[in-house]
């Protein structure tokens, strides 16, 4: 590669003059990692410009999404549909080129990084996704899922906790096609790294069951692209590659200096730049020469139409096999899904039982992950607890050889314990769906939902089907008191927008939100579930339960011939509190209808007829929920029975009474309302 050097100035040019021009951005770390990028990028990514969605494409992640102007360079020189007006348009409303990578929006971008460390994560999530794929899929003379996972990432990635977990579950998962190449440049925004970065961070991955090759010049394209294929020849571990860098390479006076991280070099540093590097062309100018050794297209189509040859004699050879892994990776779900999810609701509604609606959800479950193999389950260190282990999910394991380990039957493992590592779960199981052929989900309690909330949202940014399972959801596990009992936990997460948040009340409420949010294709859903045992409520008509709300008793169903005079609003466990007051005050003549709203989200979508059908004008609205009271008054109610205190440690129900979470303090509340109406 004759020309690496003019091939990284291109890098290192583009990144300073759409910095410059944006005057907003991080021309450093493009600056730093260009070379390392030509040894990737031209030596060893397998990739198709004129198809991002070709099956068995590596995957990139820029990890430091900070350098973004490091990617947008290369999916614009190798042949992206990303013209160089769009890297003109850097950080600019509606360009293609956001300040950190958007996943969606730019053609070639993996997944949306910016919050450091879970890029590197989301990575772990693409390699593990590959390693099973491979695993149930491939047969002997046809690797038809066979690629490998890059990542770059710098100082801050490894600094954040996230990258502990992701780090420890790559080694123990023996994921050898997962390489890592460490932009070891040693500056932050507060300069040098130093005094608070001691980690001995070659030393971590091997401890975590990582390769190691460390002490890379990282400015040599040629000592980089020789680890790179060191790297790729491992059977069962992943790789970090130690690229020692210096930050703003090329510029006399920033090069190596905080300066250069989180701002434009300045027109005349510009210039000095373009000397020391001999590169004379002017701004956003790149020599066809340079164009025509970075580009992809040719090299890219030759390899895809490679592997569709080999895939078509795949299909001919395993049709089903061709047909479902196609049918997974394109998101789709089985045809019997639908009659699944109606039989799944419907056996949850005839058999009526009592149980906390985390045991309905591991109900829901079995059916579930029996039709749909791509349901890929797990927990962080919970499974007794969250219940989102099934018959068809057997533990997933890897031999000591680095192959994943079957069962007596053949069966590969889709039940993930992922430890105590709630966060590092939350945006593995973003990679996983990005990646395609799964449908994550993992489990929690719902106050350590903090712990996971960044990759939660970065779910919903991107649009993922990611599934959170959060059990023991309220004041009502007990014992274990305010830390681990949630009060502003639902509420904080249905203020994510993107997200639906469901709370079902029984087991046919959560036979619904399951098969809704399977149904989801371009949303995550947090299933928020009870510790506690909710007796079933009995319901004439099933259908309105997905629409998010419901009328679930009137008056006349309980033998009271008045219309309505209020509107109970109630969500999980405390539907049951809106029935019982409902009778309570019907012994007092007064008229109640209680609405089920397993999910705001999902009402809130609704159409205004509808909404007004379920809560109409003039009555007033009483909500209960055992958590913080904000979020309800949007639903113009005159009373909230909530909790805007923590919790304490006791018996549920010493709790419920302390708190007011009674029959009698809700009819109570109703019938306040009604006196102040009038």
């Amino acid at each position: 590669m004759a020309n690496a050097q003019q091939m990284a100035n291109a890098i290192r040019a583009l990144a300073m003059d759409a910095v410059q021009q944006a005057n907003s951005g991080h021309p450093g770390a493009p600056m730093g990692m260009a070379d390392m990028a030509v040894a990737l990028w031209g030596r060893h990514l397998k990739h198709n410009p004129t198809n991002p969605q070709w099956m068995d494409r590596d995957r990139f992640v820029l990890s430091n999404g900070h350098a973004s102007m490091l990617l947008y360079a290369l999916l614009h020189l190798t042949g992206y549909d990303l013209p160089l007006q769009e890297l003109k348009n850097f950080r600019q409303l509606h360009s293609k080129t956001a300040g950190h990578p958007e996943h969606g929006i730019t053609p070639g971008v993996e997944t949306t990084t910016g919050p450091l460390g879970q890029g590197v994560t989301n990575a772990v999530g693409f390699a593990l996704a590959e390693k099973l794929l491979a695993a149930e899929f491939n047969r002997e003379g046809h690797a038809i899922v066979d690629h490998h996972t890059y990542v770059f990432l710098g100082d801050g990635c490894l600094m954040e906790g996230i990258s502990h977990e992701a780090v420890g579950l790559a080694g123990a998962w023996k994921l050898n096609k997962l390489i890592a190449l460490y932009d070891d440049n040693g500056i932050s925004i507060d300069g040098q790294v130093a005094p608070w970065f001691i980690d001995n961070t070659p030393q971590r991955f091997a401890a975590c069951g990582w390769n190691v090759i460390d002490a890379v010049d990282g400015h040599d394209v040629e000592a980089v692209a020789a680890a790179i294929g060191q790297a790729k020849a491992s059977v069962d571990k992943p790789t970090l590659i130690v690229c020692k860098t210096a930050i703003g390479k090329g510029s006399p006076n920033r090069a190596n200096t905080a300066k250069a991280h989180g701002e434009p070099l300045g027109a005349e540093e510009i210039n000095l730049t373009r000397a020391a590097l001999g590169w004379s062309h002017e701004p956003f100018a790149i020599p066809e020469s340079v164009y025509a050794d970075w580009d992809a297209k040719a090299a890219g189509q030759a390899a895809e139409a490679e592997w569709t040859l080999r895939f078509a004699a795949y299909e001919a050879a395993y049709p089903e096999l061709a047909f479902e892994l196609s049918r997974r990776m394109a998101g789709d779900l089985p045809k019997h899904f639908a009659q699944v999810a109606v039989d799944t609701v419907v056996a949850a509604h005839t058999a009526g039982q009592t149980v906390a609606s985390r045991k309905a959800s591991q109900i829901a479950l079995e059916a579930f992950t029996a039709a749909l193999p791509e349901l890929l389950g797990g927990s962080a260190d919970l499974t007794g607890s969250n219940l989102t282990n099934t018959k068809s999910t057997p533990a997933l394991r890897m031999e000591a050889s680095g192959a994943v380990a079957r069962t007596e039957d053949g069966q590969v493992g889709r039940h993930i314990n992922y430890g105590v590592r709630e966060f590092g779960m939350a945006a593995i199981m973003n990679g996983i769906a990005l990646h395609g052929g799964f449908i994550p989900y993992g489990g929690t309690f719902l106050t350590f939902s903090d712990y996971s909330r960044n990759a939660i949202r970065m779910a919903a940014l991107m649009k993922q089907r990611v599934i959170h399972v959060f059990t023991h959801d309220s004041i009502g596990l007990g014992e274990d008191g305010p830390t681990h009992q949630s009060i502003e936990h639902a509420a904080s997460l249905r203020l994510i927008p993107g997200l639906d948040v469901w709370r079902p009340a029984d087991t046919a409420e959560t036979a619904v939100a399951w098969s809704v949010a399977l149904s989801n294709r371009d949303k995550p859903t947090a299933l928020l579930l009870s510790r506690q045992n909710l007796p079933y409520a009995p319901k004439k008509d099933l259908g309105d339960i997905s629409r998010g709300a419901y009328i679930l008793s009137e008056p006349k169903d309980i033998g009271l011939k008045k219309k309505a005079q209020a509107v109970i609003i109630a969500t999980g466990s405390e539907v049951q509190l809106a029935l019982a007051a409902q009778k309570l005050l019907a012994v007092r003549k007064i008229a109640v209808r209680v609405v089920s709203m397993p999910s705001t989200t999902a009402f809130d979508r609704e159409d205004v007829k509808y909404k007004q059908l379920v809560l109409p004008a003039g009555l007033p609205r009483i909500a209960v929920e055992m958590g913080v009271t904000d979020g309800w008054w949007k639903y113009g109610c005159a009373a909230v029975v909530g909790i805007d205190t923590y919790g304490e440690s006791a018996p549920a129900g010493v709790l419920f009474k302390h708190f007011g979470f009674t029959a009698e303090n809700v009819a109570d509340t109703v019938r306040a309302a009604l006196q102040r109406k009038r």
